[in-house]
């Protein structure tokens, strides 16, 4: 019996630390990310002679991006210098080369472990791809006179690349790599003819830049649930259905308000103080009528080209002031919600002169609507 309370108090222990840790978990999963890398270390093409002395520098520099945490591409541009040597005359030389390739690359620990963060200590990757190796600069001819060259002074080949690479974790900013890799060339790349492609094999330490990191949403981790729980839950969430579905709704005039605004123009001929245009004073007064506290402000003017300013000054005024009066005279508006104003020949609202013998009319006020909404009972 104590054995069995013992079990059971574990078990529910750890689903109790299990929950806990499922909650506090927030990070959100790794979606895609950029980066550059330098790279620095040795390569050897092979030959018949002792591959310790074919070993020769190289340097790299590429740009990529993952497209998801397992699966990514990059452009690699790498070279430095190559050598060869023939084993009977104990003879060396060496040459120029660079490769661009078009590497595609796969995470392995990603793609297996498939952690949402995708933050790993350390990555395992493969890496295969395809490009051009250029070569050039051969001193053969300097050291083994007699034998001749079997490729001109410059060579371009193909390149087929497969290797794998260790990478500190991806998430981090900057990271540090070591990539192995091996190349298929052009049987003629080390200047010798033996009738199959020529291999050259490099090892590099990088360090690179990512950047451009891009993360979705946490994913959710799904516990066990006691079959209890469960129907607690399926309970209260056929509840909270029912008493959704017992809302009525029901629509509603409800009243809302907006400030509303006008801007007439009228025009004149010259000495003329009484607006001839109907159409105007329809406007204004539907717009005084219809909205709250409505009123408007009727400035007078008079143009510059004719009269003197004392004349101008007489006109202006009347306008404003008759079309004022035939408002309140002749449609019924009440005469404090209409303000009248003369500026005369000092102020020219319109670059046309014979346009600004005119009033122009700005008011203001408040339309009441209503509308018609759909709400809850």
């Amino acid at each position: 019996m104590r054995k069995k309370f013992f079990l059971i108090s574990a078990v529910l222990s750890l689903l109790l630390v299990s929950s806990v840790q499922a909650q506090e978990d927030t990070r959100d999963a790794l979606k895609s990310y950029s980066f550059l890398e330098l790279q620095g270390g040795v390569q050897l093409t092979t030959n018949d002679v002792k591959m310790s002395k074919l070993i020769t520098p190289t340097a790299a520099l590429s740009f990529g991006h993952f497209f998801s945490p397992a699966v990514g591409a990059r452009i690699h541009v790498n070279g430095w210098q190559a050598k060869g040597g023939f084993k009977d005359l104990d003879q060396y030389y060496k040459w120029k080369y660079m490769v661009a390739d078009f590497d595609l690359l796969v995470n392995l620990t990603n793609m297996i472990l498939k952690a949402p963060s995708g933050k790993h200590p350390l990555n395992v990757m493969l890496l295969a791809g395809l490009g051009l190796n250029h070569a050039w600069k051969n001193d053969l001819s300097l050291t083994a006179n007699n034998i001749p060259v079997t490729w001109n002074s410059n060579r371009l080949s193909h390149n087929l690349r497969f290797g794998a690479r260790l990478e500190t974790d991806v998430t981090k900013p900057v990271g540090v790599s070591l990539e192995v890799n091996a190349n298929s060339l052009s049987d003629r790349f080390n200047s010798k003819v033996n009738s199959h492609d020529d291999w050259q094999f490099t090892a590099m330490l990088g360090i690179s830049f990512r950047f451009g990191k891009r993360y979705s949403k946490p994913i959710p981790v799904t516990l066990p649930i006691a079959q209890d729980a469960l129907d607690t839950q399926a309970a209260a969430t056929a509840a909270a259905l029912l008493v959704e579905s017992e809302k009525k709704k029901v629509k509603k005039d409800v009243t809302r308000e907006e400030d509303v605004r006008l801007h007439k123009e009228g025009f004149y001929p010259i000495r003329v103080t009484n607006l001839e245009d109907e159409s105007v004073y329809k406007e204004v007064v539907q717009f005084l009528k219809n909205n709250k506290n409505a009123h408007i402000t009727v400035v007078g003017y008079a143009d510059k080209g004719t009269g003197t300013a004392k004349e101008n000054q007489r006109y202006a005024k009347e306008r404003a002031e008759n079309f004022k009066k035939k408002l309140v005279k002749d449609y019924g508006v009440n005469a404090s919600s209409v303000a009248t104003d003369s500026k005369g020949d000092t102020v020219q609202p319109f670059s046309e002169n014979d346009k600004n013998r005119c009033i122009l009319i700005d008011g203001k006020g408040i339309r009441v609507y209503t509308e018609t909404v759909e709400v809850e009972e």
